[in-house]
């Protein structure tokens, strides 16, 4: 078993202001500096174009945009490199996993990937110009893995496939739009009908009213259906699938025998965390397993959070966050069953 943790970022001011705290604290980071050691490995299969990247961003969310210009002061990088790192637009990413329930005002997801990815970033942050307040882990610092914004709206995404990509948003800013502009599951459905997309994958998105959807988008259309529980393929869309679907329709199996009975946030959790439970995943090495689970409960405005399996999770309150009460643990703990490299804990992560 390997101890990791996520760090604790709280934060509330202007997106400019946020961008350059977040640079000041990832300068010299082991994050950063395997990253840079990712890309020169990886070259990227694409041109930056700041002009394009700005347009884009600029169009939904411009905070966002003043986020990397504070990035770009925090870290003393040109712009050129923040778009690579940060902008999550055009991006190339690696295949991945994911599971996802929603219920009674709830969502609840497992994150499967490799961990040479895991930056180990969990984000409070409350703005002051412009956009929505929100929780939840982030991944490429400006994206957002799942999470829940101050209009209680949920969401997580799930990986489809990498084949012909377009010139769009990757997942983790997608995820990051949803949270920072829609106020509801009807807002997000219409947002993601309108953004250009990079890949295909599942987003799912639950609001207050208990409207729960999936909503399949790929570069070449966004289907929107009602469902609650999601994992790695689409229902609407087959043709858009991988031709191997035995472990992604398994693990769905599972949820929907499960959601029969209308299990309680608890249940959910405890079917996702439990690494008997035949949703949560091991499968590290082909980057599909399961690093940790979130869990968000809308009426209460409450967040769960685990790194690893078979763990109670951290709950963090954001009612009185978003009233003005830090959250005190600077640190979240846990363990996973792998021995490899973590991408903000070990050195030399390739």
């Amino acid at each position: 078993m390997k101890e990791i943790y996520s760090s604790v970022v709280q934060f509330r001011g202007t997106h400019y202001e946020f961008g350059k705290h977040q640079g000041k604290l990832l300068a010299g980071s082991l994050s950063v500096e395997n990253r840079d050691k990712q890309w020169k490995i990886r070259k990227p299969r694409f041109q930056v174009d700041i002009g394009e990247t700005k347009e884009a961003l600029m169009k939904v969310a411009p905070g966002i945009w003043e986020e990397l210009e504070g990035l770009q002061d925090g870290l003393k990088w040109n712009m050129e490199k923040i778009i690579m790192h940060f902008s999550g637009y055009r991006l190339e990413i690696p295949k991945s996993g994911c599971s996802i329930m929603t219920g009674d005002n709830y969502l609840v997801r497992n994150y499967d990937y490799h961990p040479k990815t895991y930056e180990g970033r969990y984000t409070l942050f409350q703005p002051s110009d412009q956009g929505y307040a929100m929780i939840g882990p982030s991944q490429r610092v400006t994206g957002r893995m799942d999470g829940m914004n101050e209009k209680q709206l949920a969401m997580g995404y799930n990986f489809m496939h990498r084949k012909k990509p377009g010139d769009g948003f990757i997942c983790s800013m997608i995820g990051r739009l949803i949270l920072e502009v829609c106020a509801s599951v009807e807002e997000a459905v219409d947002m993601l009908k309108e953004i250009p997309h990079r890949h295909s994958f599942s987003y799912v998105v639950q609001d207050m009213k208990g409207c729960s959807k999936v909503v399949e988008a790929s570069p070449r259309g966004v289907i929107a259906r009602d469902d609650q529980t999601c994992t790695n393929h689409f229902e609407k869309m087959p043709e858009e699938n991988r031709h191997y679907l035995v472990d992604s329709k398994a693990r769905q199996a599972v949820m929907e025998k499960k959601k029969q009975v209308l299990p309680s946030a608890e249940e959910a959790y405890r079917l996702l965390n439990n690494t008997g439970g035949g949703v949560f995943s091991d499968n590290y090495h082909s980057w599909a397993g399961t690093i940790h689970t979130s869990g968000y409960m809308l009426q209460e405005q409450k967040a769960w959070f685990a790194l690893g399996g078979d763990r109670k999770p951290y709950e963090i309150d954001f009612s009185r966050w978003l009233s003005g009460e830090d959250n005190p643990e600077q640190y979240l703990y846990g363990q996973v069953d792998t021995n490899m490299k973590f991408l903000h804990m070990d050195q030399n992560v390739k």
